[in-house]
């Protein structure tokens, strides 16, 4: 595990990727990441809706896949500099 990466996924998630999607499981998990960031509240989005499963199987997943495909291609140390403080200023507020 690496401290910048993205979250590993809930069982079952990861073998639906498909095509280039794949490649996100080539990045090594983290304990925090870009998707980890805008959803830092999921637990409370998903509280809120009438079907959660199938908000976050329709919104949030598919979500998170194009995010983490993004860090994918764009990550760099100061990608990961920058995550690291956006998580820092996130808790913090």
């Amino acid at each position: 595990m690496s401290f910048v990466g993205p979250r590993p996924d809930v069982k079952g998630y990861a073998d639906k990727l498909k095509g280039d999607h794949r490649k996100i499981l080539k990045l090594r998990p983290g304990i925090t990441g870009p998707a980890s960031i805008k959803f830092i509240n999921e637990e409370l989005l998903l509280s809120k809706q009438e079907n959660p499963k199938y908000y976050n199987d329709n919104v949030i997943y598919p979500e998170k896949v194009r995010i983490n495909l993004d860090y994918f291609y764009n990550n760099s140390i100061w990608i990961d500099f920058k995550i690291i403080f956006a998580t820092i200023f996130r808790i913090s507020n």
